[in-house]
């Protein structure tokens, strides 16, 4: 399956090139892509990944 283009995806691209790089932190609006757009630059990218999944709920 094809996936989206988002601005994520050069803007993950850039990062990774740049050698001054600080850790990766992904917010934003729910259900927009950034999840898949992080998982799918990461396993192109790396050989092993880990995921940390940071959940703040107001309930």
């Amino acid at each position: 399956m094809e996936l989206l283009r988002r601005k994520i995806d050069a803007f993950l691209i850039k990062w990774k090139q740049n050698s001054d790089r600080l850790p990766l932190i992904v917010k934003g609006a729910r259900k927009v892509g950034k999840t898949e757009s992080v998982r799918n630059f990461a396993n192109k990218s790396y050989k092993n990944i880990i995921e940390i999944n940071f959940v703040f709920c107001l309930d």
